[in-house]
């Protein structure tokens, strides 16, 4: 019999420990390389948590958004530099629910919303229902509304918010509604306006603040979302004067903290750095860690799996040889280089931010020159990852890479960074290298489905990091600075501290010392699994948030 999914329902019983029914917000879900919904981090952390609570049978479902044209297919322009290219997306394995629910937006009081859903069987999640607004029925502007993951025109993203918070909150409803509603980071906030409109208790509101970054927690004038619909209805002077922070602004993370009954952040420094951030926030709620993690079963390569669990290294090595030479086709493919399984080969792989630092082994050029060429301890250099389609900051950073590397044959920047290609790399390199501005990264998750896969850590100390790292044994770490310093010293002695390591530690590690290589990524699967596995985060959502 099929299962129907217009009421709130699952494939199986829930287990009794996970039985509060548990509504999940993102606006960003990295399930499926085919679901290209996602454009870094959140997604990927929410698309872990969607697997895991699906494996631990937990009664929860996803509530999220069916972008028509995705995030941005990644391309590159004549002299391979980066070209953003925005395709329709299909998604045939998707089942229209048939729930559709109306919402307002700038004065429209006819917006409908459609819920799809992701059914568990297809990719092994919690049941996930993702909204689109292009409908029939609907205008041309509210169509496009779901058109693109974070889009550059501001209003829309305000029109997205209502979408996925007030069309979200209208589609649990129909689906017969949840114990908690939970906001994985601030763009569903308009959900908490609505659902305290409609009696839903504090006790009911959970909230995660993922980014220490200020871009991260949005802050928009409180006259124009009011007019916009963004609150479920028009509040009134008084009531607007009582959200507003910064004159006559809302502060999204301000918003939720307050309305929510508890808030997560997403590592233990994390939990420290928000904590100080919004200790003058008056009715805050408490903000405890719950430090972010990744799927061990879709992320790790089993046969690397069987061989660490047995300890034996050569069958270990042998693999990620395999592992390398699969990789290398991908670089071969897309830079015409022929990369060699047995140098050490070091991925830069991640969103490309301005704080990440993608290019900090250019800071010092002589040292790069004579690190790249010395052929004593040779080494391979892998760069990918997106800038946002409008962060040029970030995307002159990305051409400069490529300029840089275009004709050296130990170096690559690649293209088409989605989750098989994140996989690949994870899998076939050696080093794993981590250069955020400390403080900045608030966990970083891309480090521990790396070291699933035998690849050594060698980071800044930030995030998730001084949670797992024993330095020297399971990973290589850069001393911490004072994150108080001007910019510009943090990069220069950062910079420094990176190639004392790989010149000193690394490569002679690597070359030099081979079993003691072979212990450390023993020793970080050992120190990662099950530790950053989200089936332990998501036992401790439950546990400690809901």
């Amino acid at each position: 019999m099929p299962h129907d999914y217009t009421t709130w329902n699952h494939p199986y019983t829930p287990s009794k420990q996970y039985g509060k029914r548990i509504a999940y917000f993102s606006m960003e879900f990295a399930i499926d390389q085919a679901l290209k919904i996602y454009s870094g981090g959140l997604g990927f952390l929410s698309g872990s948590h969607m697997r895991s609570a699906f494996s631990l049978k937990q009664n929860m479902i996803g509530i999220g958004m069916l972008w028509k044209y995705g995030y941005y297919d990644q391309s590159r322009n004549e002299d391979q530099t980066l070209k953003p290219q925005f395709v329709e997306k299909t998604h045939n394995f998707m089942s229209d629910t048939g729930i559709e629910v109306n919402i307002t937006v700038n004065g429209n009081s006819n917006v409908k919303v459609r819920a799809y859903v992701l059914k568990p069987e297809i990719f092994g999640t919690v049941p996930l229902y993702l909204l689109s607004t292009d409908v029939e029925g609907n205008d041309f502007l509210s169509r496009t509304i779901t058109n693109y993951l974070y889009d550059a025109n501001e209003v829309t993203r305000i029109a997205q918010s209502i979408v996925l918070g007030i069309g979200g909150a209208k589609v649990v409803e129909a689906l017969g509604g949840a114990d908690v509603y939970h906001l994985n980071e601030g763009h569903a906030l308009p959900a908490f306006y609505y659902l305290r409109d409609k009696g839903i208790p504090r006790e009911q509101l959970a909230f995660t603040t993922h980014t220490p970054e200020k871009a991260g927690n949005t802050e928009r004038n409180i006259y124009e979302l009011n007019h916009f619909g963004f609150f479920g209805r028009p509040l009134s002077e008084t009531e607007l004067k009582e959200e507003m922070v910064n004159g006559d602004m809302l502060s999204y993370t301000v918003s939720a903290l307050r309305m929510a009954k508890k808030a997560n952040a997403v590592s233990k420094l994390h939990g420290k750095v928000a904590r100080d951030m919004w200790k003058s926030v008056g009715d805050s709620c408490d903000i405890i860690p719950i430090t972010n993690a990744q799927n061990l079963e879709f992320w790790q390569d089993a046969k690397l799996e069987k061989a660490w669990k047995n300890k034996n290294g050569n069958t270990f090595l042998k693999r990620k040889l395999e592992l390398k030479k699969e990789l290398f086709k991908i670089v071969l493919d897309q830079t015409g280089k022929i990369f060699d399984p047995d140098v050490l080969t070091i991925v830069w792989a991640r969103r490309f931010a301005g704080y990440k630092r993608a290019d900090m082994l250019l800071y010092d050029m002589d040292r790069f020159e004579k690190f790249i060429n010395n052929a004593t301890y040779p080494v391979q250099i892998i760069w990918a990852g997106k800038p946002y389609p409008m962060d040029y900051y970030a995307i002159d950073i990305f051409n400069k890479l490529v300029h840089t590397t275009k004709h050296v044959r130990n170096l690559a920047v690649l293209t088409g960074y989605e989750m098989e290609l994140s996989k690949l790399l994870k899998q076939g390199s050696d080093v794993w290298l981590n250069t955020p501005r400390i403080t900045r990264e608030a966990s970083g998750t891309s480090g521990m489905s790396a070291a699933f896969n035998g690849s050594l850590n060698v980071s800044t100390d930030d995030g998730w990091i001084p949670e797992f790292k024993k330095n020297g044994k399971n990973s290589f770490i850069l001393p911490a600075l004072d994150h108080n310093l001007p910019v510009e010293e943090q990069d220069r002695q950062d910079c420094a501290h990176l190639y004392d390591i790989l010149e000193k530690k690394v490569v002679k590690t690597y070359y030099d010392k081979p079993e003691k290589w072979q212990q450390m990524l023993f020793k970080a699967l050992d120190d990662v699994a099950p530790e950053f596995s989200s089936d332990r985060m998501a036992k401790q959502y439950y546990q400690e948030l809901y």
